[in-house]
């Protein structure tokens, strides 16, 4: 699996990280370790999955956290985290 992170601010974007996990984990685990992974990389909180941000991510394999995802107060004006490659 293969999953690609970015901060977007004023419709333009700011930094992106892919990455990639491989393990006999299962989806779940994949997505969170990679949320873990991208938080570091950027230096965030980890955000607040809402009822909102599940059922994007379910339906589309992406989501989009905005500010109120997150506990602390962010520089850009949300996260998007999109898989774009599934293990089969």
């Amino acid at each position: 699996m293969r999953i690609w992170a970015r901060e977007f601010k004023d419709n333009r974007m700011l930094k992106d990280l892919t990455v990639e996990d491989y393990s006999e984990e299962t989806r779940t685990h994949k997505v969170f370790s990679a949320i873990e992974k991208i938080c570091v990389e950027f230096d965030l909180s980890k955000p607040i999955w809402l009822d909102m941000n599940i059922a994007d991510f379910k339906r589309n394999g992406k989501v989009r956290f905005y500010k109120d995802s997150f506990i602390d107060s962010i520089p850009f004006d949300y996260l998007e985290i999109q898989v774009i490659e599934e293990d089969y």
